[in-house]
């Protein structure tokens, strides 16, 4: 299916080399889409960890429940290869813990 595009308000079929360029930009996306989606992951994910790094402190005990939560975040990323799985990460449940 030929591509167009706005050129001085006309609608203009691309050329051949055009359609190359944006045949290769297109793929390049796609192949991106799992770095990217990885990334949105991690950043996430490394929110979730400063939302609790305070337990982490040397003058706070750290329930084990809390530990391993933030364990169970640090992992969330292994055994992920595609966006599909990236997408249908689970997150694990945030502990309501308290600082002793």
């Amino acid at each position: 299916m030929p591509r167009f595009k706005m050129l001085n308000g006309i609608k203009t079929q691309l050329s051949s080399e055009e359609e190359i360029i944006a045949v290769r930009e297109e793929q390049e996306w796609f192949d991106g889409a799992f770095a990217r989606a990885i990334e949105d992951l991690r950043q996430r994910r490394t929110q979730l960890l400063v939302e609790t790094d305070f337990y982490a402190l040397s003058d706070v005990t750290m329930s084990e429940a809390m530990t391993t939560y933030r364990q169970a975040l640090r992992d969330l990323p292994s055994g992920l290869s595609t966006v599909e799985d990236v997408k249908n990460a689970t997150y694990p449940t945030k502990v309501n813990d308290e600082i002793s």
